[in-house]
């Protein structure tokens, strides 16, 4: 089954949208592959990507100039997505299939807890502080929120209708959260766990990504190929920008000149303008793309491509892919580290999944 169909089957349960999408769903569907991501030389800078076939994190070394993966670490049951803390001491990896989340330390590169959450578990993210862990459950409609500290769930937070993209403002004090089947973002304040507002987007959003100053949200709609533009302090959507055909993962640039949007549909990226609006270039990459994660440094954006089994490393300097390389089967959920213990880059970034 190709991504493309898996996503339709999945999402017609989830969003009940048009008839293409009709099927029965697949709890298990969306994998993350293992790779190698061939960049020049970088000291220390690696990637994560979770394999859901093989149950698996892959850990790659970008640092050689040629890539080169350098770990596998065994986790749960279907693991999707990927996030990393910001000094990147923890990686946290979402298990669909388990309803769990794996807690790898990086140093050791082995799971140090497991922790159970709420049924199907698609996405993550940690808050800028590194003190919690939100976990968006597509399949219970709630944001399971995990301390860091004592590895157990301090709160769970109703949502929207099959919650999947999360992200934390910069100054951590708010977390909005895509509901692919309700076509909104909730708003959620995080010092008290209520959602204090809800915000229409497009049809079908899986995946939001925060500009650095926090000013401004953007969200891919998955079935109207389209990226909302949300002004995060009057909580509205501004503007539409159409993209290619199911928009999926995403992710912002530090400088916050440009935002990328894989689709899957279209088998490339979309490189928006944040400042015109629009769309600029278009990136081949492989087949089915859907996960993606921007460089800390911003010089390189990692696009995991389910169908064609690799990942598509861009060069943000030309737009241009430098690199392609065979990764894991129907790779996925892919985080971004500068360095062996940098800054991490990547849990806003997350790919689709829908469950």
């Amino acid at each position: 089954m190709t991504r493309s169909q898996d996503l339709a089957q999945r999402a017609a349960v989830v969003l009940c949208v048009t008839a293409a999408l009709m099927g029965p769903g697949n709890l298990a569907g969306a994998s993350v592959g293992t790779t190698a991501v061939g960049l020049s030389p970088r000291p220390g800078a690696l990637v994560y990507i979770a394999n859901l076939h093989s149950d698996t994190v892959s850990v790659v070394d970008t640092g050689t100039g040629t890539g080169m993966v350098v770990d596998s670490v065994p986790v749960g049951d279907g693991p999707d997505s990927v996030a990393v803390s910001p000094d990147g001491s923890r990686v946290y990896v979402t298990n669909s299939a388990a309803d769990t989340v794996s807690v790898i330390d990086a140093r050791t590169r082995t799971v140090i807890a497991t922790v159970a959450v709420g049924d199907e578990p698609s996405r993550v993210t940690v808050s800028p502080d590194n003190r919690n862990v939100y976990v968006a459950n597509v399949g219970s409609d709630n944001v399971s929120v995990i301390s860091t500290r004592t590895r157990a769930v301090t709160d769970t937070i109703a949502v929207g209708d099959a919650p999947l993209g999360v992200a934390v403002a910069p100054d951590g004090c708010t977390l909005f959260v895509a509901n692919a089947a309700s076509g909104t973002v909730s708003v959620v304040r995080t010092a008290t766990g209520t959602v204090t507002g809800t915000i229409p987007v497009g049809s079908g959003p899986t995946a939001l990504v925060l500009t650095p100053d926090g000013r401004r949200m953007y969200v891919s709609n998955l079935t109207s190929d389209d990226v909302s533009v949300v002004d995060v302090h009057d909580g509205t959507e501004t503007d539409r920008i159409p993209v290619g055909d199911q928009p999926a993962g995403i992710g912002v640039l530090p400088d916050g000149r440009q935002v990328y949007v894989a689709n899957i549909g279209s088998d490339n990226v979309s490189v928006i303008s944040t400042r015109g609006r629009a769309v600029t270039e278009t990136v081949a990459v492989g087949d089915g793309p859907n996960g993606l994660a921007v460089s800390p440094d911003g010089s390189l954006v990692h696009v995991s491509n389910f169908d064609s089994d690799t990942l598509s490393v861009i060069d943000t300097s030309t737009a241009r892919v430098t690199d392609t390389v065979t990764v894991g089967d129907g790779p996925t959920g892919v985080a971004a580290v500068q360095g062996k213990a940098g800054t991490a880059r990547g849990p806003n970034t997350a790919p689709v999944q829908l469950a």
